[in-house]
């Protein structure tokens, strides 16, 4: 066996039960495993037996006893940043309204638009650290939020600026994705082009100018944008350099994941009504598909995301909170991991990667996160927990016993 260089290393986690998540065996397991770290990236990944005996006197070693040890979880879909409440929504779902009744009746997003655009950047901030904290304490340490409920440019600008303050004040990584396309503000009402336009020629400039958005989302539905439309605002985003996402095939097929594939998108949400084709057109550009469990148990929706089909064409699968006021108010991944099991028949280990391999793919992380990996980011969660099945199969029981972001103890 090849001389392990040991001089860099300034932590060692020793006698784990490491769930890499790494390619090449199941969960990417190494049962008696370490991992050594180099200040925040990880040095080193093995088995215990092949720990040199003589380590540097400034490196801490940590023996965790055979817990489990896992990658940071990684929510690659949050609308975290809103104000008001949609709790009457809930009640009219309840005796038979559906998702899309509400909105054409003026319900729905644009209610939470109102809201939030008459609210403060401090009042945001306050709601949205205390959502947040609760994704902390489950283990996740990369967050993407998206903006999309202030849908003009000060608004707009407004929620991304409290998304990157979020990162800062919890000291977890917070991608942000600028979706003003997720619907028509009263304004443009019947003018969804004009919108559009104003989408292209002001919010997405203004947003590349301030340096606040790493992608640009939108909308592709019934109840959201044509084809044709969202086509206009990937087109400007990829001009302006950044990546591109997109809400697909939610309520029906408008062939919005095959489009988002033409613009190689990191990634297309939803997808319950995905068709064979769309499938094709992800598996040919590595477009991963976002699974959003809660979102699709919250509505009663019995339309599935075509899972055989994914796994047979090799497609990335994530799975992401989506967390909302309106149609997926479930502030935790661990909830969301054992929903896509239970409701959409992912096995455990699907779900584990889709919140953490799969997961940084769909935020365009994959060569700095999601897998313990040496050169990698050194997020890593330590749990009470002895197997990464138990993550997904029960929630609110597992938790974290200690947290690193960056090599460093939370």
């Amino acid at each position: 066996m090849a001389t392990i260089d040991t001089s860099t290393w300034t932590r060692l986690i020793r006698n784990a039960t490491l769930a890499t998540c790494a390619e090449g065996r199941p969960y990417g397991l190494i049962p008696k495993g370490a991992v050594a770290l180099a200040g925040s990236r990880i040095a080193w990944v093995g088995s215990k037996r092949d720990v040199p005996e003589t380590l540097p006197k400034s490196c801490a070693v940590n023996e965790v006893n055979y817990a489990l040890v896992t990658p940071g979880l990684i929510d690659c879909h949050t609308h975290l940043v809103w104000a008001g409440s949609r709790y009457k929504e809930f009640e009219q779902r309840l005796q038979g309204a559906t998702y899309e009744d509400i909105a054409k009746a003026g319900g729905g997003i644009v209610n939470t638009v109102t809201a939030t655009r008459a609210a403060s950047e401090a009042d945001l901030l306050t709601s949205a650290l205390a959502r947040a904290s609760r994704y902390v304490a489950e283990g996740v340490t990369t967050l993407e939020v998206k903006s999309g409920y202030g849908l003009d440019k000060d608004n707009e600008l407004k929620i991304l600026r409290v998304a990157r303050t979020l990162g800062k004040r919890l000291g977890i990584n917070v991608r942000t994705t600028l979706l003003a396309a997720h619907a028509v503000p009263t304004e443009f009402k019947n003018r969804a082009d004009d919108y559009i336009k104003y989408v292209c020629d002001e919010i997405i400039p203004a947003a590349v100018a301030e340096g606040l958005a790493d992608a640009v989302d939108a909308y592709c539905d019934t109840v959201g944008f044509t084809p044709a439309q969202v086509e206009r605002v990937l087109i400007k985003a990829k001009e302006a350099g950044l990546g591109v996402k997109l809400h697909a095939e939610q309520f029906s097929n408008q062939q919005g994941a095959a489009l988002a594939a033409k613009y190689k998108a990191l990634s297309a949400d939803h997808l319950s009504h995905l068709d064979k084709e769309g499938v094709q057109a992800m598996a040919a550009s590595r477009t991963v598909a976002v699974l959003l469990p809660g979102a699709s148990a919250y509505l009663r929706e019995t339309k599935m995301p075509p899972i055989e089909l994914l796994r047979v064409n090799r497609v990335p699968i994530a799975v992401a909170s989506d967390l909302n006021p309106g149609s997926s108010p479930l502030a935790s991944l661990q909830l969301n991991m054992n929903l896509a099991c239970t409701r959409f028949g992912l096995t455990t280990e699907e779900a584990l990667l889709g919140v953490t391999r799969n997961a940084a793919r769909a935020l365009g992380l994959r060569k700095a996160l999601g897998s313990i990996e040496p050169g990698k980011i050194a997020d890593l969660v330590i749990w009470n927990a002895e197997h990464p099945a138990e993550l997904a199969a029960q929630f609110g029981l597992v938790r974290p016993a200690a947290v690193l972001r960056a090599g460093v103890a939370a």
